[in-house]
């Protein structure tokens, strides 16, 4: 696992009515300090990366659909530079993610329903100055394969 991602399992409480999760938690070690909270659909097929923040970590969590979360630390101090690590997340495998600053990320929708993404920063968005830097979803230095193995 990259050094400082975190991940958390949720725990549904089901009952007759339907279900209870909790995602976040202010006395969890999750997210250091709250920015923002934003929500983005994709369609099936669609591939969003990669993007890296210098100053703010996130916290993802899919509500509906499927992705297949792919991260990349290109921290050169980090114990884990140069690493990938893949996470399948959604109503199918349902976590929650941190994704520390420094570490590039990226998704693609998995199916045939669009996917829906619920993420927290711990610092809200500038657009006259924004933390975000972007690296293309097929470079070379990361050379993911994004195509499905097993057809």
């Amino acid at each position: 696992m990259i050094d400082g991602v975190k991940k958390k399992t949720l725990l549904k409480h089901h009952d007759d009515r339907g279900y209870f999760t909790e995602l976040v938690r202010d006395d969890e070690d999750l997210l250091s300090q709250f920015g923002q909270m934003s929500l983005s659909m994709s369609y099936p097929g669609v591939i969003k990366a990669f993007h890296y923040h210098d100053k703010q970590d996130d916290v993802w969590f899919f509500p509906s659909g499927n992705a297949q979360v792919v991260l990349y630390d290109i921290r050169r101090t980090s114990s884990t530079y140069k690493q990938t690590d893949v996470y399948y997340m959604g109503e199918n495998n349902p976590i929650v993610l941190l994704i520390p600053k420094g570490v590039a990320h990226g998704y693609r929708v998995l199916g045939e329903k669009p996917a829906t993404i619920i993420y927290l920063t711990t610092h809200s968005y500038d657009k006259d100055n924004p933390d975000e830097k972007r690296i293309a979803w097929n470079d070379q230095r990361i050379a993911f394969n994004w195509q499905t193995e097993h057809h």
